[in-house]
């Protein structure tokens, strides 16, 4: 019951206000708020209880196809469940107490992150590849309506066109491929069947036939991860989206993507994957490099911390081609990381830019260290943890990406692979000076007046939900096998029978 809970609540919240009356002088609309933030309170407290009881719902569904209504929870996806569901409280929240959206009601902005959310945690919780797709699918066009009808009010409507229409035009055409990559699985196994096709190891299909299915099935989650060079569409919708869309996109749907390569082709397709690994990691260390590179010249804080995540998903893809279980578990840990850390720099820049007007580091602003501490304290920590720094989370996620990669699964080409990993660490070296950059920049100041550049310091709601974002970066990075517990058995035992 909770696990089938966890996956209606969220969705029936965002079918209410989604369908809410506009708001009139005589009815405001003041309502959406509880509404909101009981869905996702709930929601959350589902997330635990499920994590902590593992349950499953496996019932037939369409009988002719052999699809099955299957979902569950295991140490694969346990992480990136409760990461989600936590995460639609802090934007729910977030919205809540910010000012009135411009583009269209509170109501359809708050509908349309709770939907984002169910179809996050379905895609999470899915154990049926065709229930995977469909799933996957729910978030295109909410994240579609919080790019383009509540984007950045100083963007001009054709910017946010452009941006939005990038993201479903990319987003399709990753489903496209993904749908072929599934259907032809499904058709040459006779189940899509998540749990049954790990256990088959890809027996019965040719070693020809598993590198086409999942390079079909790679290449199209590839895109929302992103990996280079299908990466274009994500500064543009990170640039313009409003700050709930930006948390969700960084923190929760660009791990759909990581965590489908894992499910759909790194474990039922050993075989073939190893044929992939190579490109696969060649092409997560120029992501890594190009990211960084990028970083170091872009003019808009948005956009950098967009490029950002290119290079930190970099690692994760490099650690997922590594094909060991310290490889899983670094993709993994390096996904919560990056959501944590990503979410808490857009929080912090959306809020900024609210003052700023924009989120330009050319315009000399005064020093955040001395106007606004807490603004300041939160940016160079945010920043501290994107370049790896040793006790903040996403240490334990790059580190472990570039161990599993020196020592890598069989049948991976070690000689590659170590390559792959000193190019990798210059990509860390990359991210310490455009990290630096922006905190020179901004948090150090670059001779702005400060009477005429105030900025009202975080209070209040906003503070305490920053504040738990600084806390659990550092809890993470100092007790890293609090995470770690979470997913290590599920995955050496499932590395271990797909390796048999």
């Amino acid at each position: 019951m909770a696990l089938t809970l966890l996956l209606l609540v969220p969705l029936v919240g965002a079918v209410v206000l989604l369908a809410a009356p506009p708001p009139t002088p005589a009815r405001p609309g003041h309502r959406d708020a509880p509404i909101a933030l009981a869905t996702a309170g709930l929601a959350a407290l589902l997330a635990v209880a499920v994590a902590i009881a593992r349950p499953v719902v496996d019932a037939p569904w369409i009988r002719s196809l052999g699809v099955r209504w299957h979902f569950a929870v295991d140490g694969v996806s346990v992480a990136l469940v409760l990461l989600t569901a936590l995460l639609g409280v802090v934007v729910v929240l977030h919205t809540i107490v910010g000012p009135p959206p411009v583009g269209g009601s509170r109501s359809t902005l708050l509908g349309c992150v709770l939907l984002v959310e169910a179809g996050a945690l379905a895609t999470f919780l899915a154990r049926d590849a065709v229930l995977f797709f469909l799933a996957f699918e729910v978030v295109l066009v909410p994240m579609w309506v919080l790019i383009r009808r509540f984007g950045d009010p100083h963007a001009a409507d054709a910017v946010r066109a452009d941006a939005a229409g990038r993201f479903v035009f990319f987003t399709v055409l990753g489903s496209t491929l993904m749908l072929l990559g599934i259907l032809l699985l499904t058709h040459s196994t006779g189940t899509s069947d998540l749990a049954a096709l790990t256990a088959a190891r890809g027996a019965g299909l040719s070693t020809a036939v598993q590198a086409t299915i999942a390079a079909l099935l790679v290449g199209g989650l590839a895109i929302k991860v992103p990996l280079w060079p299908v990466h274009t569409w994500l500064p543009p919708a990170h640039t313009v989206a409003p700050t709930a869309g930006s948390v969700l996109l960084a923190a929760v749907l660009l791990k759909m993507g990581s965590y489908g390569i894992v499910r759909l082709a790194a474990l039922p397709l050993p075989d073939g994957m190893a044929l992939l690994a190579p490109g696969l990691a060649v092409l997560g260390v120029v992501g890594i490099l190009w990211g960084g590179l990028a970083c170091l010249v872009e003019r808009d804080l948005k956009r950098l911390i967009a490029y950002s995540s290119v290079a930190h998903m970099g690692f994760v893809v490099l650690a997922i081609a590594s094909g060991s279980p310290t490889g899983v578990q670094a993709a993994l840990f390096g996904n919560v990381a990056h959501g944590i850390v990503s979410a808490l720099l857009f929080l912090v820049v959306g809020d900024l830019k609210e003052q700023w007007g924009s989120a330009d580091l050319t315009v000399a602003r005064a020093a955040l260290r001395d106007r606004s501490p807490r603004f300041g304290l939160a940016l160079v920590m945010g920043l501290a943890a994107a370049l790896g720094l040793p006790g903040l989370v996403s240490f334990w996620g790059e580190f472990l990406a570039l161990y599993a990669a020196w020592s890598p699964g069989p049948g991976r080409p070690v000689g590659l692979l170590r390559a792959c990993v000193v190019l990798g660490a210059v990509g860390l070296a990359l991210a310490a000076a455009y990290a630096l950059r922006v905190a020179r920049i901004v948090w150090a100041g670059e001779g702005g007046d400060p009477a005429a550049d105030p900025v009202r310091d975080l209070h209040s709601v906003r503070w305490g939900l920053v504040a738990a974002m600084l806390a659990a970066m550092v809890v993470l990075g100092l007790v890293p096998h609090l995470l770690l517990r979470l997913s290590a058995p599920d995955v050496e035992a499932l590395v271990a029978l797909v390796a048999r």
